[in-house]
């Protein structure tokens, strides 16, 4: 069975809490999923860890479960897609709201590094985000319950990931999809559709910053299309 794995954005902890409502209508069309909690977000212990232990993370995901592999990264989370996408198993890349760094390129790098208005940096090296900017600019489309609980799940996240590079390039090599959330208002379609590389398929989807939380039916059926097209690029 066709494995998932959910690498989540900047500043938020309780990975599986964001994919909660992904995981039954993708295993209605057959594809098993799983999230990933990060270590720069704290959810690996006391230490916040940089980029490479967010990447080892994924990379220990995808050793654990059975057969071919589909990385999606939201927002942060395509960086660290970018390089766990090297791996043999993976053979597809969806990247949602994020960017797709070429070699030697940060985060940081892609977005510009002064802050914007709703991240709180902090003195100790951390960032995090104003959860009032966040109801209006990233959930603005989702139900008054999980935006709630999703406010409750914003957390200070290590600074260091944001400047580093990934090491390898996954989407140079592997089929790679872009989603495009239209109605995001943090990160205006306009601006993802600029940060879509040469020959990675586009798609766009009527949704805020967070899909998976406001249209997951939607959503799967989106993803279900979109691993069926990598599917058939990558077919002899």
């Amino acid at each position: 069975m066709l494995a998932l794995i959910f690498v989540h954005g900047a500043c938020v902890r309780d990975a599986a809490w964001w994919w909660n409502s992904m995981t039954q209508p993708l295993g209605e069309r057959g594809i098993a999923s799983l999230a990933v909690p990060l270590p720069s977000c704290g959810e690996a212990g006391d230490e916040l860890g940089d980029l490479y232990a967010d990447v080892d993370a994924c990379r220990r995901a995808i050793a654990e479960v059975e057969g071919p592999v589909v990385l999606l990264g939201h927002s942060y989370g395509g960086v660290i897609i970018t390089e766990a996408g090297a791996d043999d198993r993976v053979t597809q890349l969806l990247y949602v709201t994020s960017v797709m760094p070429d070699v030697g390129q940060s985060q940081a790098d892609l977005i510009g590094s002064e802050p914007a208005p709703w991240l709180q940096p902090s003195d100790e090296g951390t960032v995090g985000v104003d959860p009032d900017m966040v109801r209006e600019f990233f959930l603005q489309d989702c139900d008054e319950t999980t935006t709630e609980q999703a406010v409750r799940r914003l957390t200070h996240q290590s600074l260091r990931p944001f400047t580093q590079p990934p090491r390898r390039i996954a989407w140079r090599q592997k089929s790679a999809t872009y989603f495009v959330c239209t109605e995001d208002l943090a990160t205006p379609a306009a601006v993802q559709r600029q940060r879509v590389r040469a020959n990675t398929r586009l798609v766009e989807f009527s949704a805020g910053h967070h899909p998976f939380l406001s249209r997951p039916d939607a959503f799967a059926e989106s993803i279900a299309a979109a691993v069926d097209h990598g599917l058939a690029v990558d077919t002899p």
